[in-house]
């Protein structure tokens, strides 16, 4: 019998972005690999996604599985998957699907029941409408889970991220910190702002910077993941917040 899901009682971590492509997928992929390797019985979950059709291998949902070493069907994992390359309310409409929170929550149910803790991985930014009358910072916030946000590290991220965290925080998201992430743009190539991003969003945020991912060429196995995540990246924040929640529940 499926647990009853309701607000705070599922433990876990939500990983959201300043965008779309920003590298939430193989934040939440490296996170989940880590924390399975130290034995926590966590799981991955991508509530809804767009723009590919799952059976190709390049849905979100797929990439999760892959990349975190997981053995789920990515129909579970994504149990809300649409072909249109639209935001997810538009991509559910056109396919003759009303989303609500409700039922993105409620289908979460096969893996709040299988695993302990669920780490969470977002569409697009924070202001992506997934409902009529709901965007990923209202899910966030209904699921009551913490979140870590993932930012690129270039030109422009101390905007995107300063109103990224100003809009959770205003709907009570309790933020762990900002993962940078030097995607694969030309302008990363030489661009002076990447030394001193991190510190200014530190200083005008009040959160702290985990870490800097370097550029990864499709990085393709958590085993490639997990050394370069555990050197890259403060993991101690996140394993131990999920830890509290796992003993609180």
């Amino acid at each position: 019998m499926n647990k009853a899901i309701t607000k705070a009682t599922i433990p876990g971590l939500f990983v959201t972005g300043t965008d779309t492509g920003i590298g939430k997928t193989i934040v939440a992929a490296a996170i989940a690999a880590i924390l399975r390797a130290e034995g926590m019985d966590v799981g991955v979950w991508k509530p809804v996604q767009s723009g590919e059709k799952i059976g190709n291998g390049m849905t979100d949902a797929e990439r999760l599985l892959h990349l975190s070493g997981i053995h789920d069907r990515p129909e579970v994992v994504a149990p809300f998957t649409f072909e249109a390359p639209l935001t997810p309310m538009l991509a559910a409409k056109q396919s003759g699907v009303a989303l609500t929170l409700k039922e993105l929550i409620a289908a979460g149910a096969p893996l709040v029941d299988r695993y302990q803790a669920l780490i969470v991985e977002g569409a697009g930014g924070v202001a992506v409408p997934l409902t009529e009358d709901a965007f990923v910072a209202d899910f966030i916030a209904e699921l009551r889970m913490p979140a870590v946000i993932v930012a690129r590290s270039g030109l422009g991220t101390i905007n995107h991220t300063l109103l990224t965290v100003s809009y959770l925080k205003k709907l009570g998201v309790h933020i762990i910190g900002i993962i940078m992430n030097d995607i694969e743009h030309i302008e990363t190539i030489d661009d002076p702002s990447m030394a001193h991003n991190a510190e200014l969003i530190e200083r005008y945020s009040g959160l702290k910077v985990l870490g800097r991912i370097p550029r990864l060429d499709n990085a393709g196995y958590s085993v490639t993941l997990i050394p370069i995540f555990r050197e890259k990246i403060e993991l101690a924040p996140i394993r131990d917040a999920i830890a509290a929640q796992i003993m609180g529940g």
